[in-house]
């Protein structure tokens, strides 16, 4: 017989809970659920009472919780969720950031050998082990900083065996880091340059050989494909996604990235969540808020390229879901600090502190078709982390720079 573990967390001087607050549009402060002085009472992985703490006191002595008694200030939030990252992948990419900022274009680094292919190439030559390794490392990193839950791509094998082997080091990484892993399915990153054919016939090649594989392996149930001038365009991607959404797959679009259009195949396949948007217009905007696909800002990679960030003030205020994700890859975003571009985003596009924590909490959570996390409140994932303050609007204030010191993932302390 399976012993029940309860687990009491306390006294915190702020539980800032993201609970009851809508998943569409813009929100204020003032509607955040704030509980001075909180406890928390978990049971086994699940958050099981949450409260004054001591009002729950004497229940949890009673039961004899594991008592994690909190000596000093600290904020809590639910744990951090990053719903788009390309952190299984092999090599580095400084020289083209130095290249880049040095005044030279994507193409020019491009024909030079760098972008995208540099990495596909020593991508491919680590091995399975290696990358499951390389995987670890960045998800422990990113637990660390509070994130929890950690959608990974592939996207950089860019051939059947090659995706494959991505999937399955993310599949062999998720079971050696206490985060949870995500895996997406983006063999659409690019058109490889060795493949002999046309990108319509990669794309069914990959459809045709790699889908049925995913299903039988369970390495992935969500597809996503790059929409843009230098990879594939919105009629290439149509026979594909349409194949993926009958074999019950989740979709998700790299759209509008440098040029308009990927958003509007989103929203036409029903896609969970158009990512980037640096180039959505007004007719875009009105499009993702009139829709049900959720937006998602990748702040690490304007600042990455030194482009426009996405436009997630005039987003919330259409009535569009606005997640916010790190893109954290060796290209265009390295640095894969969420939390901090976050806070960036939010100085740069007049972002309350609600709707930045919304967009890394329970609506990252929506944006990978997730309802058991993102907020704190009872029956749902203990996935707590506290921040050493007595203000949770230090923690925007200082750009990433407060970490939490204190990780709780699925009920156990990290």
């Amino acid at each position: 017989m399976q012993t029940i573990k309860h687990t009491f967390i306390g006294p915190i001087r702020q539980a800032v809970t993201m609970a009851n607050l809508p998943l569409k549009g813009a929100l204020k402060d003032e509607q955040l659920q704030v509980i001075q002085e909180a406890g928390i009472l978990i049971k086994d992985e699940e958050i099981y009472e949450i409260g004054p703490y001591w009002d729950l006191y004497p229940e949890a002595q009673s039961i004899g919780a594991e008592m994690i008694s909190l000596k000093g200030d600290f904020v809590a939030l639910p744990g951090l969720v990053d719903c788009h990252t390309h952190i299984c992948f092999g090599g580095s990419r400084a020289q083209d950031y130095a290249m880049r900022n040095a005044g030279k274009s994507y193409l020019e680094i491009a024909k030079s050998g760098g972008g995208i292919w540099d990495t596909v190439s020593q991508t491919r030559k680590a091995s399975l082990d290696k990358l499951a390794q390389l995987t670890v490392q960045r998800a422990n990193r990113h637990l660390k900083d509070g994130i929890t839950t950690i959608e990974v791509k592939s996207g950089y094998g860019l051939a059947i065996e090659e995706e494959l082997k991505m999937l399955r080091a993310i599949k062999l990484a998720n079971k050696n880091t206490l985060a949870d892993l995500i895996p997406t399915c983006l063999a659409a990153h690019i058109p490889p340059k060795d493949f002999q054919g046309t990108n319509k016939d990669y794309l069914k090649t990959i459809a045709d050989e790699v889908f049925p594989i995913l299903k039988i392996e369970g390495l992935s149930n969500r597809i996503d494909a790059f929409i843009e001038e230098t990879a594939f365009t919105a009629e290439d991607i149509q026979p594909y996604f349409q194949k993926a959404k009958e074999m019950g797959f989740d979709i998700t679009v790299h759209a509008d990235q440098f040029h308009a259009g990927g958003s509007q195949v989103a929203v036409n396949i029903g896609a969970i969540s158009a990512d980037h948007l640096e180039s959505s217009t007004d007719k875009e905007i009105e499009l993702l808020a009139s829709s049900d696909t959720i937006a998602v800002a990748l702040p690490g990679a304007s600042l990455g390229l030194g482009m426009a960030y996405t436009p997630a003030r005039k987003l919330l205020d259409s009535g569009a879901t606005l997640a916010i994700a790190s893109d954290w890859n060796p290209g265009s975003a390295p640095m894969g600090d969420l939390l901090m571009q976050a806070s960036v985003l939010g100085t740069f596009e007049k972002l309350s502190n609600a709707e930045v924590l919304a967009g890394i909490t329970y609506r990252a959570a929506a944006a990978l078709g997730i309802k058991n996390r993102g907020t704190l409140e009872v029956g749902k994932l203990a996935d707590i982390i506290l921040f050493p303050t007595d203000d949770y609007q230090e923690i925007t204030y200082q750009q990433g720079r407060l970490k939490p010191t204190i990780i709780i993932k699925n009920g156990v302390k990290v």
